[in-house]
């Protein structure tokens, strides 16, 4: 599993089937790039230059909306993932 560092957050993109209004299925790489996931590890937070450590703001287990383009895919085993700065993540899905 990886390990974020910082303010990192690493997501699982939910997976969501998209279907025309004619009853077709897209394909995963025709559409676009979810916007919300589950965080499944959290760095330790914002270093401040005082020294002071902010914790962030999710917890493992939340459901994130972020930013469209934010980001950077990696893929760990057979699961694909997405490590995002903590202030790419926009609100927690309740």
């Amino acid at each position: 599993m990886l390990k974020p560092l910082g303010d990192r957050v690493v997501l699982e993109a939910q997976e969501e089937e998209e279907q025309t209004v004619g009853g077709i299925v897209l394909a995963s790489n025709a559409q676009e790039k979810p916007q919300t996931a589950k965080v499944v590890a959290v760095g330790k937070g914002t270093l401040l230059e005082s020294g002071k450590e902010i914790a962030p703001d999710v917890k493992i287990g939340d459901t994130v909306l972020f930013d469209k383009y934010a980001g950077t895919d990696v893929k760990d085993g057979d699961k694909s993932y997405l490590v995002v700065h903590g202030k790419d993540i926009i609100a927690i899905v309740e």
